[in-house]
């Protein structure tokens, strides 16, 4: 059963569990998620009222935007249970003869590799929120913004979340030049992702301080 028909509880209950899937990364991709969610719901909030004629159709878009990759982040978490599960199965392959052991090995990196790129998607799509959130702030309906708030809050505790999965990841590849890339790439993508979320913050604090 997909994890995203499960009801809350229902999905609460099984990260909870002593299964180690689903865990970080589908939860990271489920903050996102309620991240988009949240952009989606202040545009609405915002479109159709007069004040803010002038912005319609900037906000439509966005609106729209926002509930494509709200969509996209609920896919990765099953996506990445899969990941996870892929990577479980490439161990318990058999490893009695040099073949087999080779075979596994080879098995066991790609799997790895695969698991590695799935939080890299989640971690994308959670950057890209946050840096919509500036203009939204801008030129949303004010009455929303500490909506907004939570808004970066979810989508930045998305992207560290993935990251964590992406390091993780990179720490069990034999093949250094693709965990260097990874690493490199988790870097640059935090980097980006701490600039936006503490002048995200910055700005919730002062106009509701």
């Amino acid at each position: 059963m997909s994890l995203v028909n499960r009801s809350l509880k229902g999905f609460v209950d099984d990260v909870a569990s002593s299964s180690p899937a689903p865990g970080g990364g589908s939860v990271a991709a489920y903050a996102g998620s309620q991240g988009y969610a949240l952009i989606a719901m202040v545009c609405r909030l915002t479109v159709g009222r007069e004040k803010y004629r002038t912005v319609e159709e900037e906000l439509t878009f966005l609106m729209l935007t926002a509930e494509t990759q709200k969509e996209a982040l609920l896919a990765l978490v099953d996506e990445d249970t899969k990941g996870f599960c892929g990577v479980m199965e490439a161990f318990r392959l058999p490893k009695g003869t040099e073949e087999e052991k080779t075979a596994r090995r080879e098995a066991l990196e790609a799997a790895t590799i695969q698991a590695a790129e799935i939080p890299l998607k989640t971690a994308r799509l959670c950057l890209e929120g946050l840096r919509m959130l500036p203009n939204l702030l801008e030129k949303g309906n004010p009455n929303a913004l500490s909506d907004m708030g939570v808004a970066a809050l979810m989508l930045e505790s998305g992207l560290d979340g993935a990251l964590y999965n992406i390091l993780i990841n990179a720490q069990g590849l034999k093949t250094q030049k693709v965990a260097q890339q990874l690493r490199e790439t988790a870097t640059h993508l935090r980097q980006e992702g701490k600039d936006l979320t503490v002048k995200i913050r910055e700005w919730v604090w002062r106009c509701l301080g």
